[in-house]
């Protein structure tokens, strides 16, 4: 096994890799928990609910297990609402645990619902998407959509710990596999660069989920991901860069529909057009460009953007937690493997906008 640490301001915790954490999960339990709740999809529940209930039953605490519909477009009130009424339903007190059993969705969903019941109670991620395991269970953030927006409405709230069992990846579809290795990716491209060379040395052995390419991809993956969070917990400034390709990718997904692609895939074809844009503000080098398209087309994510039409392109942006009043601001790259925030008029961002672009 594995431990990355994590340290900030509103938790100390690990982040545990490794096969068979699965189910060993009842070791992560506080001691002191009244009762476990195991928050899951459809999808994801089928393949290991009854295994993980299983185990966190072993405690000998009362287990329950809530199943939210699965998909982006259920990342809502309603969903959260599940979660709340389930547990209000039993009675579950400020020392009942939640379980995040699933992919970012689940994870963003049930650690909100963390956050707000009785003002706030623990919770443990167990990520089961290679997105999820290398970015979204991580640091804290959690959310719902909104359909003016993504992730607007939500809150910074650390789990108690972080279990990531790389055997569950096996149950993947292709394309999650292609969505999470564009988080992957990223942090390479953001804060190391050694690290993107790696991945584009092992880009097949990646996407065939190669057991040592993978445990070595997701351990530093968290390892970038809690250096920042430790230094910037609440994104007033360097965590912010870990949104490389996001301000792009989110507005694919609002102006698609929650759903029609992954986040993954919106992420990296949105980190495509940031690379290009980072040419034309900051001189970004056209060979570093080059290859940021090459190996997002590599892992298997889209590299053209959909036209939803520039103004639309400009209006779903400007909804974008990184703005400044009127101003929409980009995380760009002046070299690989460092980034920064820099707002860019709309007249320069405008041609990247117009299909067949990019």
């Amino acid at each position: 096994m594995l431990t990355v640490q994590v340290d900030t301001p509103g938790g100390h915790y690990p982040i545990h890799i490794g096969a068979g954490r699965l189910a060993l999960l009842a070791h992560s339990v506080p001691a002191d928990a009244t009762s476990v709740v195991v928050v899951t999809n459809t999808t994801v529940g089928g393949l290991y609910g009854d295994a993980v209930c299983t185990t966190l039953g072993a405690t000998g605490k009362p287990v329950l297990r809530v199943e939210l519909p699965d998909g982006e477009q259920y990342k809502t009130w309603d969903s959260l609402n599940l979660i709340f009424d389930a547990m209000l339903a039993h009675a579950l007190d400020r020392h009942a645990v939640l379980v995040a059993l699933g992919g970012g969705v689940v994870g963003d969903v049930c650690g909100f619902a963390a956050a707000c019941y009785m003002r706030g109670i623990r919770f443990i991620q167990v990520p089961t998407t290679l997105l999820a395991q290398v970015d979204s269970s991580v640091g804290g953030k959690t959310a719902i959509n909104h359909p003016r927006g993504k992730n607007m409405i939500g809150a910074f709230y650390q789990p108690q710990a972080v279990e990531i069992d790389p055997q569950v990846l096996s149950t993947l579809p292709a394309r999650e596999i292609s969505a999470g290795l564009a988080e992957v990716i990223k942090h390479g491209m953001i804060a190391d660069a050694d690290f993107f060379v790696w991945c584009e040395q092992h880009v097949a052995a990646l996407r065939a989920l190669d057991e040592d390419a993978v445990l070595h991809a997701v351990r530093r993956s968290c390892e970038i991901k809690s250096w920042v969070v430790s230094q910037d917990e609440r994104e007033s400034g360097l965590r912010t860069t870990l949104n490389f390709g996001h301000t792009f990718g989110h507005a694919i997904e609002s102006g698609l529909g929650y759903g029609q692609w992954l986040h993954g895939e919106a992420v990296g074809c949105g980190m495509v057009m940031a690379a290009e844009l980072s040419v034309r503000v900051l001189g970004l080098d056209r060979s570093v460009a080059d290859r940021i398209r090459d190996l997002v087309m590599a892992i298997g994510c889209p590299v053209q953007a959909p036209d939803l039409g520039v103004q639309r392109w400009l209006d779903l942006m400007r909804v974008d937690k990184k703005n400044q009043g009127r101003h929409i601001r980009y995380v760009l790259l002046p070299q690989l493997g460092r980034a920064q925030v820099q707002a860019v008029d709309d007249d320069t961002v405008r041609p990247l906008l117009a299909p067949a672009r990019v």
